[in-house]
């Protein structure tokens, strides 16, 4: 059989343009994400600050049904990659934030493609996407956002490296003196993708997540890693402020899994990561206070 061809082939003529996108910045869906992670109260209210990476609940689309391939993810989009049998995992990514969001004053975000890297993995071959969005509010640039996709072509069947079941009862235990336990369940999960308008079916279809991507349940979105980690940082020091901040997503996380958001502060910033009793760095993350 001839070799397949370089995923690289597939984007030598790939240079999707700069989009534009607008919102309100209305405080309901600080509102909902506040109720998801059972705050008190809303986190914010109308003239403050967005806390760090809650814009992910702002500027969503939401596209007609008949634009979604059969994993749920649109099936064409302005930096999805033309690869074939496309699968996609958010691997990572950096926020600067120059001046905070503020809930009430309508923004405008400018998404463009930074960079374009191929990489073999020990997968195959991986196509690193890297999507850069600029924020605008009041005509002052606010805040500046990476994020780094992973694609890969054709989908892989159950392997060794996922737990064959799910352990709902194991906990990981605390080792650093910020902490913030969670343990995500169908519920929740169902919810954060509404929340971000989210369809990919490994979020909700555990017979899809079984039988098609080979995972043993349902899958923790990545961001809710990312997440938990600024949570800890907003509970444990509401009094300073993110200047920037940087996150890598490495194992994914099973819902029912107990999860524990985990950091120590030094004089600039905190160093955190994201566990579970199978790995003590599902993810990692970097900040830096002003």
């Amino acid at each position: 059989m001839p070799s397949p061809a370089p995923l690289s082939s597939y984007v030598e003529n790939w240079h999707p343009e700069p989009v534009s996108a607008h919102d309100p910045m209305d405080p309901g869906p600080v509102a909902a994400v506040s109720a998801l992670l059972d705050l008190p109260g809303p986190a914010a209210g109308a003239g403050e600050a967005l806390p760090p990476l809650w814009q992910w609940f702002h500027f969503l689309h939401w596209p007609a049904q008949h634009e979604l391939g059969p994993d749920g993810h649109l099936k064409d989009a302005r930096f999805l990659p033309p690869l074939p049998d496309r699968q996609r995992m958010f691997a990572g990514g950096r926020c600067e934030i120059l001046e905070p969001l503020r809930l009430g004053e309508a923004a405008t975000r400018v998404s463009s493609l930074s960079a374009v890297t191929p990489k073999h993995g020990r997968s195959g071959e991986l196509l690193f996407v890297t999507e850069r969005q600029e924020f605008r509010q009041g005509g002052r640039l606010r805040m500046v956002e990476e994020q780094d996709i992973v694609y890969r072509s054709a989908r892989g069947g159950p392997g060794s490296q996922h737990p064959a079941t799910i352990d709902e009862v194991t906990a990981p235990a605390a080792e650093e003196p910020w902490r913030l336990r969670m343990r995500p369940d169908p519920a929740l999960l169902f919810r954060l993708s509404a929340l971000t308008a989210n369809a990919h079916r490994i979020h909700y279809d555990a017979p899809y997540c079984r039988d098609t991507e080979g995972y043993p349940g349902l899958v923790v979105h990545g961001p809710l890693l990312a997440l938990l980690m600024l949570e800890v940082v907003r509970r444990e020091a509401p009094g300073r402020r993110v200047g920037s901040l940087g996150f890598k997503l490495r194992r994914p996380v099973f819902g029912g899994e107990h999860l524990l958001a985990q950091g120590a502060p030094s004089g600039t910033g905190v160093e955190l990561r994201t566990a579970t009793h199978r790995d003590a760095r599902h993810a990692t993350a970097e900040v830096s206070f002003v």
